[in-house]
């Protein structure tokens, strides 16, 4: 197989500079499969470029093996190894050490795309137990560069903590009069789709799977889950493009999935019916799913959006979720595949007078009652706030409240409420909030993991997601890319689908640390030297960047203040007064939505102790999502002294110093790029002129509503 080497995209975290430690070696690949083959290109292909060699004789002295535990031998005589290929003594010592470790975990497995890195007598070992593992070893020794061959590395496990680690496309086969070809995009086009039809050179989805390969991602779906008229028939009479796309990626091991309309069996199957209990339903649902494994034998499985924002679903039947649910489970089951049904459901043709209805209690209401009733094979796709992908959300409650129901946690990479890629937003510092949140709160002593027993306290949105094993959900998140040539329009909004999907692969990492990976890996000078220079400009500059985008956009966990429909720059009554629902309630004497159980919409009960009572008062609710469970006045103190009509001030003008501040340094950064300095240069001026409107639209209207001054005497229009 050939690498992918592109010149009309840019090369993001894998340029050729990232190999030259590998490339410079003599590595040797033992084992058989696919992703082994790929392994071997890939090595092959660095080999080529950086002077070292693939070795072909298993007796020879290589710098790097990575091998399959089945391939390569597990004991070392005097006469050589008692199986398996011949193998020097120095790589003989160095798997030896990989299969202690082994031994002393209680075994021989590794974990299904899991391996061990070991380092011994000048040798470095990857081992794994597949061919999957293989790979995302492989990709591990890249990220580690020159550090992977220096001095001895005991042996390391390194595992998924989650199954499942996957990227939503909202891409649409046919232009949408108003969404365009990707919904929510803000990189160009699709790189699967173009005018209604497949793209065609599908050369570039294989370059995009290698890319996520070298994250951990290892599932993707390939179309919106606003399924219109000719994406449906991608289930059917147009399912050999999805095809197409499962043989680009399945060399870097990744699985196709397809949204598919709850409505499928009477668009498609010309019933009169899609009554998820309607026995022609269900039969046309099996022989249909039948057909999909037959063309794409890895397939992974279907996404539902159903009974949400017009797209139709069970409650037309008068049926719940888990039925509407179970259905598509049940022809998926055979196969091994699942369902990943959303619980974005919600009333989105409210009257803004009505302050009972609240938003933010809708997939609770809708869901919670329905744990236990979904099949195993069945993942809820819950997003990881109560609202929309704000800047600022609580967790959604949903999260603790179905704990027999296998979830999945949504994030989303593309920035739809958070700079739609013209503005720097590094999102993995608040996904790390969200992921570490406890929703029972703190174990005994602190201790994140619970107790032997199953007690919840101590377990985390991510302890959650990735259940017992890796057997929960898993983590979801919604691509950012397309046709654009540095694939996120803006370079830098690179470094958020790199760290979701080494989040995805393990929660646990710092989002410092993945910046430096991204840093590292993207700019890696073709001739070696020292990055440190521009990593330093770009931590100083994205690090922070979700906290400067929250300053001088929407305050202390308000949402929704941009102009409707694109949801791009500053509009605070833009949704207020709409069907979409309210959001502030500003008015002359404060602002805030009350979500009290004592006099508010009763959301805070939805949530566990201790969190339920945190956030009922708004002497223990957190500042920053104050006014999302409060209606408080202006002069309202927060806990570090400020009141809340001074703290939007402050923060607005803040936000928008750190925007220019960000400007500054990155007109004396030297990316070793003209053209990528170009872009970003002009995506900061363009982020400093938004930010201005920001501040200057919120504090206007702020000023106008309370009639309290700035205390420090600073201009608002």
């Amino acid at each position: 197989m050939s690498i992918p080497e592109l010149a009309d995209v840019h090369p993001a975290w894998l340029p050729p500079g990232a190999f030259r430690a590998v490339g410079a070696r003599r590595v040797l690949v033992l084992g058989d499969g696919l992703l082994t083959g790929t392994v071997r290109a890939e090595v092959g292909h660095a080999c080529a470029r950086h002077g070292g060699s693939l070795e072909q004789d298993a007796a020879g002295s290589p710098d790097l093996v990575l091998a399959l535990s089945s391939a390569a031998p597990p004991a070392v005589t005097s006469a050589g190894p008692s199986v398996g290929p011949s193998v020097g003594p120095s790589v003989a010592r160095a798997l030896a050490a990989a299969r202690e470790v082994l031994a002393g975990q209680g075994g021989s497995a590794i974990g299904e795309e899991g391996y061990l890195l070991a380092r011994r007598d000048g040798v470095t070992v990857v081992l794994a137990g597949d061919p999957a593992g293989l790979l995302y070893g492989l990709f591990h020794v890249v990220r580690l560069g020159e550090e992977a061959f220096a001095g001895e590395r005991p042996a390391e496990p390194h595992r998924p903590a989650a199954r499942r680690r996957m990227l939503d496309h909202w891409d649409n086969v046919d232009v949408h009069p108003v969404m365009g070809q990707v919904e929510r995009g803000y990189s160009g086009g699709s790189i699967f789709w173009r005018d209604g039809g497949p793209r065609g050179d599908l050369a570039r989805v294989r370059a995009y799977a290698r890319l996520l390969a070298a994250t951990g991602v290892n599932a993707i779906t390939v179309n919106n889950v606003n399924v219109h008229a000719t994406e449906a028939h991608l289930l059917t009479d147009r399912l050999g493009d999805v095809a197409a796309i499962a043989d680009e990626v399945r060399p870097y091991g990744i699985r196709v999935h397809l949204s598919v309309t709850f409505a499928s069996p009477m668009r498609l199957g010309g019933l009169p019916t899609a009554d998820p209990l309607d026995e022609r339903v269900r039969e046309w649902w099996a022989r249909t799913t039948e057909h999909v494994y037959a063309a794409i034998p890895d397939f992974g499985g279907y996404v539902v959006k159903a009974d949400s924002e017009g797209q139709p679903g069970p409650f037309a039947y008068g049926r719940s979720h888990a039925d509407g649910a179970n259905v598509l489970a049940d022809a998926l089951a055979p196969f091994g595949g699942v369902v990943h049904w959303r619980a974005f459901v919600y009333n989105h043709r409210q009257d803004w007078r009505d302050r009972s209805t609240d938003r933010a209690r809708a997939a609770h209401d809708h869901f919670a009652p329905l744990d236990g009733r979904f099949r195993d094979n069945a993942i809820l796709q819950v997003k990881h706030g109560p609202m929309d992908f704000q800047t600022r959300e609580p967790v959604s409650p949903v999260i603790a409240a179905m704990p027999s129901t296998r979830l999945a946690v949504e994030l989303q990479v593309t920035q739809e409420y958070t700079g739609q890629q013209r503005h720097v937003c590094y999102l993995a510092p608040m996904w790390k909030e969200v992921l570490g949140f406890r929703p029972w709160g703190p174990g005994e002593d602190g201790d994140a993991a619970g107790d032997a027993a199953g007690d919840r306290a101590g377990r985390s949105v991510a302890d959650v997601a990735v259940g017992a094993s890796g057997g929960g959900g898993g983590l979801v998140a919604v691509s950012n890319v397309g046709d654009d040539f540095y694939w996120t329009g803006h370079p830098l909004a690179q470094a958020n689908l790199y760290a979701f999907g080494r989040l995805a692969w393990d929660p646990r990492l710092e989002p410092d640390a993945l910046l430096d990976e991204w840093i590292d890996l993207t700019f890696a000078p073709a001739q070696g030297g020292d990055p440190g220079p521009l990593r330093r400009t770009l931590h100083a500059m994205m690090d922070g960047s979700w906290r400067t985008y929250e300053r001088y956009t929407a305050p202390l966990g308000v949402g929704f203040m941009v102009r409707p429909g694109h949801h791009y720059g500053p509009d605070v009554d833009g949704y207020e007064y709409t069907p979409w629902g309210t959001y502030h309630f500003a008015d002359r004497d404060g602002v805030g939505v009350d979500r009290t159980r004592a006099s508010g919409t009763g959301f805070t009960g939805q949530y566990p102790q201790p969190w339920s009572d945190v956030y009922e008062s708004p002497g223990t609710c957190p500042d920053e999502l104050l006014l999302f469970f409060h209606h408080v006045p202006y002069g309202h103190v927060l806990h570090d002294g400020t009141t809340v009509i001074q703290h939007i001030y402050d923060t607005h003008f803040a936000g928008v110093e750190e925007v220019a501040g960000s400007r500054r340094l990155w007109e004396r950064a030297e990316p070793g790029d003209a053209a990528l300095h170009a872009r970003v240069t002009e995506l900061l001026g363009e982020q400093l002129r938004c930010a201005e409107e920001w501040r200057d639209q919120v504090n206007a209207y702020f000023f106008r509503k309370s009639g309290v001054p700035d205390a420090r005497g600073r201009r608002i229009p």
